[in-house]
């Protein structure tokens, strides 16, 4: 059975870091695609950042390039997004999500097929 479960949210301070992972059992990550997405209350979910298989490509929407870096610890089999200079609008639930595919990632949620539940980040002083 293949799962995705995240860790690392928290309540942070404007301006702080936190770092999320992605941790899956019963496949290889490095074989999938992954997207980070996020979903503030009352809106739609969102792309964050996506990183291709096989330690490939990787993107960011605008609003967090600069301060958010997708990677892999295949060691580990986790995908993890460090998260820096974060400002209240980071605040929302962000979850992890795969597809076993070579093409390029994309920050579409109907791309992926797999899903975690989630981990709440807050942003507020």
């Amino acid at each position: 059975q293949l799962q995705l479960v995240e860790s690392g949210g928290g309540l942070v301070q404007p301006g702080g870091s936190l770092r999320l992972s992605c941790a899956a059992s019963g496949f290889t990550l490095d074989d999938y695609a992954i997207g980070w997405f996020r979903q503030a209350p009352g809106k739609e979910r969102e792309g964050v950042s996506c990183i291709r298989s096989s330690g490939g490509s990787t993107t960011y929407a605008d609003s967090v390039k600069g301060r958010f870096t997708i990677s892999r610890d295949n060691a580990k089999n986790t995908v993890n997004l460090q998260m820096n200079s974060l400002k209240p609008e980071d605040t929302a639930v962000y979850y992890c999500a795969a597809v076993p595919t070579i093409m390029p990632c994309v920050m579409t949620t109907s791309f992926y097929g797999t899903w975690g539940q989630g981990t709440q980040v807050t942003v507020s002083s």
